[in-house]
């Protein structure tokens, strides 16, 4: 492997790390009040920003394994079936926010655009395994629930994530330390 592969992966895997840790320590800042951690949802933040500093491979890595170690070390969330649909849907967060900053022009207008896709393509993905994870467990997973949890409830955290994250991506952009 050549230095500049080399240099590439130290700083994927250092910047995944951070985002993984980011995860961990976020909700920290929301967690004595469950409604409004799950409004703001702030394990998204740093997955979202993974796929763009780290691309879909490392970003998808990080949201897949985020819940899981937030649940082993934190015992939050808890792991069915919160935590399990949230490894899916922040997986695909980290995928679709990496392959379409990777895919599309590097032009401001679509940092929004593949923010927004990620996080419809993430919440339908939630809803999918949701429906999975709730059947198997004998309980129901209705539209309305798919509804009020993805949108409605969110809607303060996806506000906040289309505020705070294209801020930063434009911060990281400027400094040259984007995927791509």
């Amino acid at each position: 492997m050549d230095t500049i592969k080399k240099s590439a992966a130290v700083k994927n895997l250092t910047a995944s790390g951070v985002c993984l840790a980011l995860c961990m320590l976020l909700p920290f800042l929301t967690g004595q009040i469950q409604q409004f951690g799950n409004a703001l949802s702030p394990m998204h933040i740093p997955v979202l920003l993974c796929g763009f500093i780290c691309g879909p491979f490392y970003a998808a890595v990080v949201g897949a394994v985020a819940p899981l170690l937030r649940f082993a070390l934190f015992g939050m969330p808890p792991i069915m079936p919160v935590g399990a649909a949230m490894c899916f849907e922040l997986a695909v967060y980290g995928l679709a926010s990496g392959l379409f900053y990777m895919l599309l022009p590097k032009k401001n207008l679509y940092i929004y655009v593949t923010l927004l896709a990620a996080m419809l393509l993430g919440r339908a993905v939630w809803g999918a395994a949701s429906v999975v994870i709730y059947n198997l467990s004998g309980a129901t997973f209705s539209w309305q629930v798919f509804f009020s949890g993805a949108f409605i409830n969110a809607i303060p955290g996806i506000i906040l994530h289309i505020v705070v994250i294209p801020v930063i991506v434009f911060a990281l952009k400027k400094a040259k330390l984007l995927y791509g």
